[in-house]
C-alpha cells in the first residue's frame, strides 16, 4: 500500500476567515449584556412592558450564546478520491436508501430521477445496491422504476462512456437542451436516441396513471386489492447485477413497501429506514450506507467516492467516523431566494460549525452511515460471545435467525463478498420476515438501534444518539454539490414543513432525549449538547420574537414604552445592537454568496416562520404534551417534473407569495392587522394620555413599521386576488384576534 502521507484521502481546514465574523459576534453579545443590565436596573421605575421585554431579551441572550458555543470553532475537509485507488486496495460496498411516502405529493418521475442518478455514480457496480422505499405502495411508483431500470440500461452506460456530469436525467436534458455542434457526431446520434428514450419514459409514466400495462400483470398482483396504510410487505428485485464489475453493469435495483396495519404505528420515516436496515442487510449488507430522500439526486458522480475519503481516511487516523453529512442544496431556485429555503447559512452553521466539536447533526437525507453504528455499536464495541451473545442480539435485533448472523458479520467485520449469482433473490424469504409489523416488538429497534423513534425529526434525534455514545461524524461540500433537491414552491408547501421541523424538535426537547440530560449520561460532549440545544430550541424562539413584535403594538395602543427615548444615552444601545446584528447577517450571507436581496428575504421569513410554522409546531406539542392530541407527519409537496422542462420545475408564479385557508396564515395575518392599527393611531393622535411621562416613542414607531416592512407579502396579500389573496375568511379570523387583542390592551390602559 502506498505511504498514507503521500496520497492524503482528506485535508481537515480550520476555517481562518472568521476574524471579522468573530468580532461582531463578541460586539452583539457585549450589547445584548448592557442591555440587559439596563433594563434590570430600571425595571422598579417601569411598568410590564420592560419586565416582558427582559425576559424576551434574556432569551435572545441565552441564544446568543448557544448559538457561538456552535460556531466558534468551524472547520471544512477537502477531500481527494483520485487519492482512493493508491490508497485502498478494495473500495467497500454501499447500501443506497431512496424513500418516497405518496405518489400523488411526491410524484414517480422525481423518485426515478433520483434512482437513475444513483445507479450512474463513479463506483463499482458490484459494490452498490439500490433499495426504494415506497410506504404509499404505489403499483405505478413500482411500475415507473421497472421501466426505469430498462432505460438505465441505456443511460449508465452512456454517462459513462462521455463522462456526463449531470447524471439525473431531466436535469441533464434541460440544461443541456441541444447537443453541441463540435462534439462528436456519434456522440449527437447517441444523445438524441437518450433523449427521445428519456421521452418515452415519461410518457410511460404519465399513461400507467390511467392503466397498469398488462405485461406485468404478473408482479402487479402483488397490488391488487392493496391499501396505502393497511397491506402485507412487497418486496421485488426489479434488477439483479449478474454482470459483477464488468463494463455496462448496474447496480441491484430493489423496491420494498414495508408491512403495515392500521393497529399498528409505522413510525412514518423512521420505521421505514429501519425495515430497510434489516432488509439490506440479508440482501446486500454493505458496510455503509447513504440515504436520500426521493427528490435529491445524485448530483456530482463522484459523490459516493468523496463520502469514503472521509469514512476510510479518518477511520485510518482513528476518529472513529460514524456518518458523512452532506448539505442539502436546491436547484432552480428563484431568484434571491424569496421564500427563504436554501438555508445556505443554517448547513454553514451547523455543518462547519459543529464540525469543530463532535460533527454535524444529521439531516435526514444525503447522508452517508456506517452499518454498524447505526446497529448500535460504540467506538470500543465490546465484545459478546457464546450464548450471551445470541440471546442479546435476538433481544436486540429481532428473532430472525439469517438477519442476526448478518448482524454479527456487521459488527465484527467479518469479511463477505457482496456480489454473488443469486445470492439477492435466495433472501427474499427471510426479508419479508423482517418486513413485518411484529417484527420490532419487544425489540431494541427505534429504542437502542436503528433509527430512532419519538420525533418527526428522527434524523437529528438519531445522530444526538450515535453522537452520544462517542462517536463523531464529518461534513463535505464538495464541487459540484453532491446533492441537488427540489424545494417547496412556497406559501403552504414550505410552511408545512417547516412546522413539521418544529414540532419533532420540540418533541426530542422536551423529551427523555434532551441533549443536556444526555450530556450528563453518555459521552455527548457539553459544547456539542449545546449544539443541540441551540437546534432544538428553534421551534421555541417564536415565543419571545413574537412577543416583541406585539410589544410595539400594545405601546403604541395604549401611549406606553418599551424602549428609552431616542434622546437619551441609552437608546443608543438597542439601536446599535439593531444595526449590527443585521450587518452580521449580511456579512454571513455574502460569505456564502447569497446576495443582499437573498439576504432580506431569509430575514422576512424568518419572521413570518415564527408567526406561523414554528407557532403551530409549539402549540401541537403542547396539546401533545397534555395528552390532547397527537402529532401528525405531513409530507411535503413535491414539485411535477418532465422532459419538456427547461430547468425550471413548478414554482410559484414570479415568486409571489401564495396563500390557502389554511388556519397557519391567521396568526400572520392577525399581527400585521395589529401593527397597521397601531400606526394610525399613533399618526392620528388617538392614544391615550401617558402617564409619568413614558409615553410611546419614535423607536416604538419604528419598530412597528419594521414588522410591517417584513410582513410585507401579507400586506400585498390583503389586497391581492386569487391564491396571490389572503383569503376573506382567513381576514376575517385574523380581524376577530386583533379586536379582542385591542380591547384587551384598552381595557389594561384604563386600569
Amino acid at each position: 500500500m502506498a505511504n498514507p502521507i503521500a496520497y492524503p484521502l482528506y485535508e481537515e481546514i480550520y476555517l481562518k476567515h472568521v476574524t471579522v465574523r468573530r468580532i461582531l459576534d463578541v460586539i452583539i453579545l457585549f450589547l445584548q449584556l448592557s442591555l440587559l443590565i439596563y433594563r434590570f436596573f430600571n425595571l422598579n421605575s417601569q411598568g410590564f412592558t420592560w419586565l416582558l421585554a427582559f425576559l424576551c431579551e434574556l432569551w435572545f441572550t441565552i441564544d446568543w450564546i448557544l448559538t457561538l458555543c456552535t460556531i466558534w470553532t468551524p472547520i471544512d475537509y477537502k477531500t481527494h478520491p483520485d487519492h482512493l485507488i493508491k490508497q485502498v486496495a478494495e473500495l467497500p460496498a454501499v447500501d443506497m436508501f431512496v424513500t418516497t411516502a405518496d405518489p400523488v405529493l411526491e410524484p414517480p418521475i422525481i423518485t426515478v430521477n433520483t434512482v437513475l442518478s444513483l445507479l450512474a455514480v463513479d463506483y463499482p457496480a458490484d459494490k452498490l445496491a439500490c433499495y426504494v422505499s415506497d410506504d404509499g405502495c404505489s403499483p405505478i411508483t413500482f411500475y415507473s422504476l421497472v421501466e426505469a431500470s430498462k432505460f438505465a440500461q441505456l443511460w449508465v452506460p452512456f454517462c459513462k462512456k462521455y463522462n456526463v456530469q449531470l447524471r439525473a436525467p431531466f436535469r441533464y436534458f434541460s440544461v443541456k437542451s441541444t447537443s453541441s455542434s463540435y462534439e462528436s457526431l456519434e456522440f449527437q446520434q447517441e444523445w438524441r436516441k437518450m433523449k427521445d428514450e428519456y421521452e418515452k419514459l415519461c410518457q410511460k409514466m404519465e399513461e400507467a396513471h390511467k392503466l397498469v400495462p398488462s405485461d406485468l400483470s404478473a408482479d402487479y398482483e402483488a397490488f391488487k386489492d392493496i391499501k396505502s396504510k393497511n397491506h402485507p410487505s412487497i418486496i421485488k428485485v426489479i434488477w439483479e447485477n449478474k454482470k459483477g464489475f464488468a463494463e455496462g453493469a448496474l447496480p441491484h435495483l430493489i423496491y420494498i413497501s414495508r408491512e403495515k396495519r392500521p393497529n399498528l404505528s409505522h413510525h412514518y420515516k423512521a420505521g421505514a429506514m429501519n425495515a430497510l436496515t434489516r432488509i439490506s442487510g440479508l440482501m446486500t449488507n454493505a458496510p455503509y450506507t447513504l440515504n436520500v430522500d426521493c427528490d435529491m439526486y445524485a448530483n456530482n458522480p463522484k459523490t459516493v467516492l468523496h463520502a469514503m475519503c472521509l469514512m476510510l481516511g479518518l477511520k485510518q487516523n482513528e476518529r472513529n467516523c460514524a456518518f458523512v453529512q452532506f448539505p442539502q442544496m436546491f436547484y432552480d431556485e428563484l431568484k434571491d431566494d424569496p421564500f427563504g429555503n436554501q438555508m445556505v447559512v443554517g448547513f454553514e452553521v451547523i455543518g462547519r460549525g459543529m464540525g469543530g466539536i463532535q460533527g454535524p447533526a444529521y439531516a435526514g437525507t444525503c447522508c452517508f452511515h456506517t452499518r454498524r453504528v447505526i446497529y448500535g455499536s460504540s467506538p470500543s464495541h465490546p465484545d459478546i460471545n457464546g450464548k450471551l451473545r445470541n440471546e442479546v442480539l435476538e433481544q436486540q435485533f429481532g428473532c430472525s435467525k439469517e438477519f442476526t448472523e448478518s448482524v454479527t458479520k456487521t459488527l465484527y467485520g467479518l469479511e463477505q463478498k457482496t456480489f454473488c449469482h443469486g445470492s439477492v433473490l435466495s433472501s427474499i424469504e427471510a426479508a419479508y420476515k423482517v418486513s413485518g409489523c411484529n417484527y420490532e416488538l419487544n425489540t431494541g429497534w427505534g429504542n437502542k438501534v436503528g433509527w430512532f423513534y419519538g420525533s418527526a425529526t428522527e434524523d437529528v434525534l438519531t445522530g444526538m444518539r450515535i453522537h452520544a455514545r462517542g462517536w463523531k461524524s464529518a461534513f463535505c461540500m464538495p464541487d459540484p454539490p453532491a446533492f441537488m433537491g427540489c424545494s417547496p414552491s412556497g406559501g403552504p408547501e414550505f410552511m408545512i414543513q417547516r412546522k413539521r421541523w418544529s414540532t419533532g424538535l420540540l418533541e426530542i426537547l422536551f423529551s427523555k432525549h434532551s441533549p443536556i440530560y444526555v450530556a450528563l449520561t453518555s459521552k455527548l460532549q457539553f459544547r456539542q449538547s449545546l449544539a443541540y440545544t441551540w437546534i432544538l430550541n428553534w421551534a421555541v424562539r417564536c415565543i419571545p420574537e413574537l412577543c416583541y413584535a406585539v410589544l410595539p403594538v400594545y405601546c403604541l395602543i395604549t401611549n406606553t414604552s418599551f424602549l428609552p427615548k431616542v434622546n437619551e444615552a441609552a437608546a443608543m444601545v438597542p439601536m446599535a445592537l439593531f444595526l449590527i446584528k443585521h450587518l452580521e447577517k449580511l456579512v454571513n450571507s455574502l460569505r456564502v454568496g447569497l446576495s443582499v436581496r437573498a439576504c432580506w428575504n431569509n430575514l422576512r421569513m424568518k419572521k413570518i416562520n415564527a408567526a406561523s410554522s414554528q407557532l403551530f409546531g409549539v402549540l401541537g406539542v403542547i396539546l401533545k404534551l397534555l395528552g390532547l392530541s397527537e402529532t401528525v407527519f405531513e409530507v411535503t409537496q413535491k414539485d411535477q417534473i418532465t422532459s419538456n422542462d427547461e430547468g425550471n420545475s413548478t414554482k410559484a408564479d414570479a415568486g409571489e407569495f401564495t396563500f390557502s385557508d389554511s388556519p397557519i396564515f391567521v396568526p400572520p395575518t392577525t399581527l400585521l392587522l395589529l401593527q397597521l392599527t397601531a400606526l394610525i393611531m399613533a399618526f392620528l393622535g388617538l392614544q391615550p394620555p401617558a402617564h409619568g411621562g413614558h409615553g410611546a416613542g419614535l423607536l416604538e414607531i419604528m419598530c412597528s413599521m419594521w414588522v410591517v416592512l417584513c410582513f410585507w407579502p401579507f400586506l400585498k396579500g390583503l389586497f391581492g386576488k386569487g391564491k396571490q389573496g389572503i383569503p376573506f375568511l382567513t381576514i376575517l379570523k385574523a380581524a376577530g384576534l386583533a379586536l379582542i387583542f385591542l380591547h384587551l390592551s384598552m381595557r389594561v390602559s384604563m386600569v
